[in-house]
């Protein structure tokens, strides 16, 4: 995998807000060198957010996102700002860019909900040549403005300034923010061996990995380990098979059932979901959430989602496999909501029990947005991986490996 095909969630996000026509898409122009966004002097010409992945160095790869101006009118134009406010909740950081010196109750409204998410945030005054013998009174203004930020910068997108020291900056003061815990080389030491449990069926997409099985293909390497992958039916003569037996062995989930009867109760093992719960920093919150699942009764709600969006197979683990394996272990007949990709509730009182998939196409502010609504709503909140192996009485052995003991 190379630095442009780093998937979006493991990308920072950096999002560009402002009012209309204040130079947002000229300034991400500036900054990727190449027409990301068009560009007039007509107020509202970005409709929609637009992404551009790139590579800001020595920070890595991340995602610049183009968003509609937070002044926009009419009922198109509070949809367009809707959308805006959507883009903070997969924003790492943002700038904010503005072509005055002083702040109207729009700006100093949007700057407000950004502190209130605590979004690390950057001032940008553009348009530096239009008054270039005020900087410092400039600086000095917007500095009291919008205290807390990152820095104040003034750049001219017309005339190239000011946007290497913006670039360099973001650069720097972000590098600090990037993930620091691993997916599973932390668990692991050198030459140890772990076995991957694939199953390929119907649902396995045609001719790749997902990536929770690219990124501990990948961590494994990185640690100096060994890597065995099979499938469920070839587990046991793999097994039997290795002079040493594996350090761990990483299950999907979907299969727990059958490969905790094949993998002896010395040998540890747990499954990509409950590492991608604690990669994505709400393993916690996820164990906890799982007992909920015990206390569900008839007309109990339980949404389920899913942050990837894909064609829904008859036996797709999130609409029918896991639902029937709930409906199982409770014996009630509970109610199931679903949603897929970006289209979380903006509210999820009523229901208890959610449900989410590992995340793995989710930024870390996004599936912690997720969590964190859901806790504020006195909602339990779990995934995939934890909910199966609570029903199948294994999420003690589960989380072993990981020194996680459920509360």
């Amino acid at each position: 995998m190379g630095l442009n095909d780093t998937p979006s969630s493991e990308r920072l996000n950096i999002g560009f807000f402002g009012m209309r026509n204040a130079g947002k898409s000229s300034l991400i122009n500036s900054i990727a060198g190449q027409q990301v966004s068009l560009v007039s002097d007509i107020g509202g010409t970005t409709t929609d957010p637009v992404n551009k992945t790139m590579e800001l160095l020595p920070l890595g790869p991340v995602i610049l996102t183009d968003t509609p101006g937070f002044d926009d009118s009419g009922a198109l134009g509070d949809l367009r700002v809707k959308r805006t406010l959507e883009v903070l909740k997969v924003c790492d950081a943002a700038v904010f860019v503005t072509e005055n010196d002083t702040f109207g109750n729009d700006e100093l409204k949007l700057i407000g909900i950004i502190k209130e998410r605590d979004i690390p945030f950057f001032i940008v005054r553009n348009k530096a040549d239009i008054c270039p013998d005020k900087t410092g009174d400039i600086l000095k203004a917007l500095n009291s403005q919008a205290p807390g930020s990152m820095g104040v910068f003034i750049v001219s997108t017309h005339e190239g300034t000011g946007i290497n020291e913006l670039k360099e900056s973001l650069a720097s003061s972000l590098e600090g923010t990037a993930k620091k815990i691993r997916y599973v080389a932390d668990l692991i030491s050198p030459s140890d061996t772990v076995v991957l449990v694939i199953p390929i069926d119907s649902s396995a997409p045609k001719g790749r990995l997902i990536l929770p099985q690219q990124l501990a293909l990948r961590d494994i390497l990185d640690a100096g380990g060994v890597c065995v992958v099979t499938g469920v039916e070839r587990l046991t003569k793999t097994l039997d098979s290795l002079k040493v037996p594996p350090a761990l062995v990483v299950t999907d989930s979907q299969v727990f059932s059958k490969v905790m009867d094949l993998v002896p109760d010395e040998i540890k093992l747990t499954s990509f979901s409950i590492l991608m719960a604690r990669y994505k920093g709400f393993l916690d919150t996820a164990v906890r959430g799982a007992s909920a699942i015990d206390g569900l009764c008839d007309g109990a709600r339980v949404l389920i989602s899913e942050g990837c969006t894909h064609h829904r197979q008859c036996g797709d683990i999130g609409t029918v496999k896991l639902p029937g394996w709930i409906r199982k272990h409770t014996g009630c007949d509970i109610d199931f909501s679903f949603t897929q990709g970006h289209g979380f509730p903006d509210r999820v009182e009523g229901y208890d029990l959610v449900i989410h998939c590992g995340g793995c196409m989710l930024n870390d502010r996004e599936i912690r947005e997720r969590m964190e609504l859901s806790e504020r709503s006195g909602v339990p909140f779990t995934n995939y991986g934890i909910a199966i192996a609570h029903m199948n009485g294994i999420l003690k052995r589960c989380l072993s490996p990981l020194n996680h003991t459920p509360c």
